[in-house]
């Protein structure tokens, strides 16, 4: 009896937690934007995103982790989601705040992504 299938299953599941845990905060920081929630406006209006551009800011979030939930459009949206939360990281540090929150959120999903890719070795 070998360790490796449950040593797999166990990379599946933290892969799975770490893919889409950040990916529902994605979806949820999206729907407050687009529901306009008055905190979020608020917080936006700082780093100087309001009106059209808040609107932009929440579609290119609400698409970017869709694009990456779903598993055969994954590298895209791994693309997007990087690009997204990479500029997230720059205004946050453009506007002296803390940078931490969108860069944890963009390291778990490379972590998650990178547990739940299957090599060869892997198989073996």
């Amino acid at each position: 009896m070998t360790t490796t299938p449950r040593v797999s299953k166990v990379r599946n599941i933290v892969s799975n937690i770490l893919i889409f845990l950040p990916s529902i905060a994605l979806l949820a920081s999206s729907f407050t934007k687009l529901a306009h929630v008055p905190a979020i406006v608020t917080q936006m209006t700082v780093v100087e995103f309001s009106g059209s551009k808040l609107m932009v800011v929440a579609v290119l979030e609400f698409a970017s982790a869709v694009i990456f939930l779903v598993p055969k459009t994954r590298p895209l949206g791994l693309l997007l989601v990087s690009s997204y939360l990479g500029g997230a990281i720059a205004v946050q540090l453009g506007h002296s705040l803390p940078p931490e929150p969108p860069a944890v959120l963009l390291a778990l999903i490379w972590i998650g992504t990178w547990l739940g890719y299957r090599t060869s070795v892997d198989e073996v």
